[in-house]
């Protein structure tokens, strides 16, 4: 990681919280329990991929800061009340999260379910803010885009469907091809939507352009669960903020049970240099962008 990449990393993740912590209601606001638990689900800590994709997109297309702000911040609270929901004892049943309690840990779990559903919502009204953003001029149509695209890739389609297919695929022997699809569900198309929400809050896209990002957003997504599958069997809960080892105790279907460790770990690799070959056609504007897709590859947690 080049020492410009990570000062601009550093950079944006600062103003994310920040800029976060302006966009949610005040802990003491009423209902206070429900907003302080939050504030606790989405403020101080996490990688902030979703945003930094949001903001490396944007840069390839000069937009601007205050229009980006607001996408990331969207995309990253519905990503934090997938986590929360995902712990809860329905789900994943996980005590631990960003080196934490989970929200239904330090809360309760009516809280716990509260805190997603309010995130959410959330998520939408920031987004939809975007256009009377410190006065930067979105139009209507691709503010209405960004916001279908967000809906769709959380819904049923996207996220949510995949997170289903998950819990229904626990104890089963799923092929690559069945346990790619899950993930392209599940993780891919919340960090596609991150991708092409950056670029539409620049500009409205032409086939070329949103075909090159498809691509690179289909290998980072993959990459990212791959990654994911070989840290969860290799590295420890500390250095993972959450529980480790909990697919194999689970009996979850990963690329690390159906490939292998070292097969996982060049697929990995295989899937970045893809993510680098996509990004052909914008040249050495999508800097920020590979050296993303690197860091998803070479991660440690």
């Amino acid at each position: 990681m080049s020492a410009a990449f990570h000062d601009w990393m550093k950079t944006i993740q600062a103003g994310m919280e920040q800029d976060m912590g302006a966009y949610l209601p005040g802990a003491g606001a009423v209902p206070s329990k429900l907003h302080e638990a939050m504030r606790y689900a989405l403020l101080g800590g996490g990688k902030r991929v979703r945003p930094l994709l949001v903001y490396a997109a944007g840069a390839l297309f000069g937009a601007d800061a205050a229009v980006l702000s607001r996408a990331a911040a969207a995309v990253e609270m519905i990503h934090a009340y997938s986590l929360v929901h995902d712990d809860m004892p329905c789900m994943d049943d996980d005590e631990l999260r960003r080196g934490k309690p989970t929200v239904h840990v330090a809360y309760d779990e009516a809280t716990a379910l509260l805190v997603g559903d309010a995130l959410q919502s959330q998520a939408f009204l920031v987004l939809a803010d975007a256009a009377a953003a410190d006065g930067a001029a979105l139009p209507p149509g691709r503010l209405a885009a960004m916001l279908r695209l967000l809906a769709h890739a959380s819904g049923s389609a996207g996220m949510c469907g995949g997170q289903a297919i998950d819990l229904d695929s626990v104890g089963l022997s799923l092929t690559l091809e069945q346990l790619e699809r899950m993930h392209q569900l599940k993780t891919g198309a919340l960090l596609r939507a991150s991708v092409v929400l950056g670029a539409l809050a620049g500009k409205d896209l032409d086939q070329t352009e949103l075909t090159a990002l498809n691509d690179y957003a289909r290998a980072i997504g993959l990459a990212f669960q791959v990654v994911d599958d070989v840290l969860d069997a290799t590295a420890d809960s500390a250095t993972l903020g959450k529980t480790a080892g909990k697919d194999a105790a689970d009996n979850k279907p990963t690329y690390v049970s159906i490939l292998g460790l070292e097969p996982s770990r060049e697929l990995a690799e295989t899937l970045r240099r893809d993510a680098h070959a996509a990004l052909a056609p914008f040249g050495e504007k999508a800097l920020r962008l590979r050296e993303l897709a690197d860091l998803i590859v070479q991660r440690k947690a």
